[in-house]
C-alpha cells in the first residue's frame, strides 16, 4: 500500500531505491534489480547523470541513431536523433537521401529575438504608469550590467523593454515585455535574472516617484519569467525541384504526387483535427535532434505549436507549391536553442553529438533542427499520399513485436524475410511467430 514519507530528498540514492521498491512492488528485489541494470559502471559518470535531477534512481534510455546525407546549403550532415518511435530515423534518412541529388535543404535564419515579461498589477493612473516607465528605463538596464556583462562583450544582451497595457484582459494588469539576444545559449538563465532584476528595480523606484500617489506606488509584481513563444526567433528551411523530380518510380508520375502532395498539405492548412497531426510528424524529427543535442524540447514544443495557431486556429507548419514546373515544398518556425551552458558542456553524448554536426553555432544549430522537421514531414506525405503509412511504419514495429515476444535471432531473420511481402500487423506477427516455433519443435 502506498505512503507517504517525509524527507525523502535528504535521503541517499540507496535508501531512496529501498524504500521506493519495498512501497511499491511485489518483488522488491527485482525491481531493484532492473533499476541498477541501467546505471553506469563508471561511478563518476553516473554521479555526474545522477546530479542533472533531483531524486535521481536510475538512467532512462532512449536510442540515439543518426540520419546521414542531409545536404544543407551544400554542406553535408550526418544528424544525430533520440527518440523512441521507430521509422522516424529512417525517414528522415530516406528524405535526406532523395533530396541529396536535388539540391539539398536550404536554410536561413531569419530572426534570433527571444522575450521575456515581468508580470504586474497596478492600481492607478496610466499616464503617470507611462511617465514612470519612462523614467526609469535607462535605471532598468544599468541594474541589470553585471548580469549582462559578458553576454554584451559577445554581441548579445536585452535589445528592448516595453510597457505593454493589458487591463482589457484583466483589471490592473500591465507587462514589462523585453526582447533579448542571447547568441549560442538558450539563454532561459540569463533572461530570468535580468526580469527579476528588472521588477525589483521597478518596484523600488516607484516608492520614490513624485507623481505616484501613496496608492500608487504600491505596485505588486505578480511573477517575472522567459516565454517559450518566440515568434521573433526564426527559422526557415526548404527544398526544391522540378515536378519531373519528385518521382523517383513508375508507380506515380511527379505531377499526380505534386497535386496529392498539395493537396495534403492544403488540407493540414484548413484541417485542425490533420494539422495537428501533420504537425506531431514534423516535431518527431525536430524532438529527436533538440533532446540529442541537450536543448529543451518541451520549450520548443510549446513555442512551435503556438506558433501554429497565431492566425486564430491551428494550422499546418508546412507550406508546398508549384509554380512554372518546380516544386517547392518549406517551413518557418520559431526555435531557441542553445549550444553553449546546461547540458551541452557536461553530457558526453550531447557533446559527442554537436561535434558530429561539426560544433554548430547556436543559429547554424536552429537550421538543421528545422531541416530535421522539414524532412520528416516530407517523408511521412510522400508515404501517405502513395503507399500509405502504416506499411513502412509496421515493418519498422515488427522489431519491437518481436523483441516483446522474446524472439531469438533466428526467428527475427526469418519473420523479417516473410513480412517482406506480407502485411505487418501485431497478431499476424504473433500468429506467424507461434507457427514458427510449432514447426521447429516438430
Amino acid at each position: 500500500m502506498s505512503k507517504s514519507i517525509a524527507g525523502f530528498s535528504k535521503l541517499s540514492k540507496s535508501k531512496k531505491i529501498d524504500w521506493i521498491v519495498d512501497t511499491y512492488f511485489s518483488n522488491a528485489e527485482d525491481a531493484k534489480a532492473i533499476l541498477k541494470q541501467y546505471w553506469n559502471s563508471n561511478e563518476k559518470l553516473q554521479q555526474l547523470h545522477d546530479e542533472f535531477i533531483e531524486n535521481t534512481i536510475t538512467n532512462y534510455y532512449l536510442p540515439l541513431g543518426v540520419a546521414p546525407n542531409f545536404l544543407i546549403n551544400d554542406r553535408l550532415y550526418t544528424i544525430p536523433m533520440a527518440i523512441e518511435e521507430s521509422s522516424v530515423v529512417a525517414a528522415a534518412s530516406k528524405a535526406a537521401k532523395f533530396w541529396l541529388d536535388r539540391g539539398g535543404f536550404k536554410t536561413k535564419v531569419i530572426s534570433t529575438t527571444k522575450i521575456g515579461q515581468v508580470h504586474f498589477m497596478y492600481k492607478g493612473d496610466f499616464e503617470k504608469l507611462k511617465q514612470f516607465f519612462n523614467h526609469v528605463k535607462p535605471k532598468l538596464t544599468t541594474d541589470t550590467e553585471a548580469i549582462t556583462k559578458n553576454m554584451k562583450k559577445r554581441g548579445g544582451g536585452i535589445l528592448d523593454i516595453e510597457l505593454r497595457d493589458k487591463t482589457s484582459d484583466i483589471d490592473s494588469y500591465y507587462q514589462l515585455h523585453a526582447s533579448f539576444e542571447t547568441l549560442d545559449a538558450m539563454g532561459a538563465n540569463f533572461i530570468n535574472s535580468c526580469l527579476e532584476q528588472f521588477a525589483k528595480t521597478f518596484k523600488n523606484e516607484a516608492l520614490s516617484f513624485d507623481l505616484f500617489s501613496e496608492g500608487e506606488k504600491l505596485i505588486n509584481i505578480v511573477m517575472s519569467i522567459l516565454s517559450n513563444y518566440v515568434p521573433d526567433c526564426l527559422v526557415r528551411a526548404e527544398v526544391s525541384c522540378t515536378v519531373e523530380e519528385l518521382s523517383d518510380n513508375n508507380t506515380i508520375s511527379g505531377k499526380a504526387l505534386a497535386d496529392k502532395f498539395l493537396q495534403a498539405v492544403n488540407i493540414a492548412e484548413v484541417e485542425p483535427y490533420r494539422a495537428v497531426t501533420h504537425n506531431k510528424g514534423i516535431m518527431n524529427g525536430i524532438d529527436a535532434v533538440v533532446l540529442a543535442t541537450g536543448n529543451d524540447f518541451r520549450a520548443v514544443e510549446a513555442g512551435v505549436h503556438a506558433y501554429a495557431s497565431r492566425h486564430g486556429s491551428y494550422s499546418s507548419l508546412t507550406h508546398a507549391k508549384v509554380e512554372d514546373g518546380v516544386f517547392t515544398f518549406w517551413m518557418e518556425i520559431p526555435l531557441a536553442l542553445g549550444t553553449v551552458g546546461g547540458l551541452t558542456g557536461l553530457h558526453p553524448l550531447v557533446k559527442l553529438a554537436l561535434e558530429l554536426l561539426h560544433n554548430p553555432s547556436a543559429r547554424e544549430l536552429m537550421q538543421i533542427v528545422a531541416v530535421a522537421g522539414l524532412a520528416q514531414n516530407f517523408a511521412a506525405l510522400r508515404s501517405l499520399t502513395t503507399t500509405g503509412i502504416q506499411q513502412g511504419h509496421m515493418k519498422m514495429h515488427l522489431m519491437n513485436i518481436l523483441n516483446q515476444f522474446e524472439a531469438n535471432d533466428t526467428e527475427k531473420q526469418t519473420l523479417t524475410e516473410h513480412f517482406k511481402s506480407n502485411t505487418v500487423t501485431h497478431s499476424a506477427v504473433i500468429e506467424a511467430l507461434n507457427e514458427l516455433r510449432v514447426s521447429s519443435e516438430k
